[in-house]
């Protein structure tokens, strides 16, 4: 890895290591509006949603902590290094030195490096699992102040141009009604002041589900589940690809495949998640 990105990685890591979570959200892109809207929605989300955690159902949680009590807060495993220098898997004990996981190794990645905020435990993967196929659509905050607070920072310093979210395919996004990539990438745009580029990628082909594939059957899966919208209309830009959850890679790195043959310069990966 190179040193300003190391750097920025350690602070990161550093300030969760040593904050935890003191029961208060910081302020996000999704959570810096007027008091008075804030009021309104509070008011609206409080009427159809009882003030408890939509998890334990035991705690008070407020909207804006996205119906997620300080409790289960507590059940959050952020990334911290070591970890594999090019898909982000952590690894524990103390490693001085840049290394790759042998998945890495093994497969074709077409992304410079990709990162992740937080390992996908089993309490993380309920909570996405319920706002992807549910529509629990109020744990968005949470999800969404967990990928900025440990993305903003790394990211920052990249001088991207853009964050492309891997889109789905049109059946499969009549039939959940919104692309969980897209809606988190927006709070990400506005915390680092670039576009949401939705115009890049399209989902050509619809794929089975990932969940029982080993890593080579993932990357046959989705080779060419995607296209470009418009051939060649990048001029060297470096962008990021957005995800809920990495675990080969083999989604995102074919999204980014794409790019890479349409111009852009750099790409990186960000996922909200990281199974191990």
């Amino acid at each position: 890895m190179d040193g300003s990105r190391c750097s920025s990685w350690a602070r990161c890591s550093s300030a969760l290591r040593g904050r935890g979570f003191s029961g208060n959200l910081p302020q996000s892109p999704m959570n810096a509006l007027s008091a008075q809207t804030r009021d309104w929605l509070d008011a609206g989300l409080a009427f159809f949603y009882p003030p408890v955690c939509q998890l334990c159902t035991a705690q008070r949680a407020t909207p804006a902590e996205g119906y997620v009590c300080p409790a289960c807060w507590q059940k959050v495993r952020f990334i911290v290094p070591p970890c594999c220098e090019r898909c982000g898997l952590p690894y524990p004990g103390d490693i001085t030195t840049a290394f790759e996981c042998s998945n890495c190794r093994d497969l074709e990645l077409h992304f410079r490096w990709a990162r992740s905020s937080m390992v996908a435990n089993d309490f993380l993967r309920d909570v996405i699992h319920r706002y992807k196929y549910s529509r629990a659509l109020w744990f968005e905050p949470f999800l969404a102040d967990l990928l900025v607070r440990v993305a903003q920072p790394v990211l920052q310093a990249e001088n991207i141009a853009g964050i492309v979210p891997v889109p789905l395919h049109p059946v499969k996004q009549r039939e959940r009604e919104f692309n969980q990539a897209e809606r988190l990438a927006a709070p990400l745009a506005r915390a680092l002041g670039v576009p949401v580029r939705t115009d890049l990628v399209q989902r050509i082909q619809p794929t089975r589900t990932q969940t029982q594939l080993d890593k080579h059957a993932r990357a046959d899966n989705v080779r060419r589940a995607f296209a470009p919208v418009r051939p060649k209309s990048l001029r060297g830009e470096r962008l990021v690809v957005l995800d809920d959850v990495l675990t080969t890679g083999a989604t995102t790195s074919a999204v980014a495949r794409v790019l890479r043959a349409s111009g852009a310069g750099d790409v990186l990966v960000w996922t909200l998640a990281r199974g191990l």
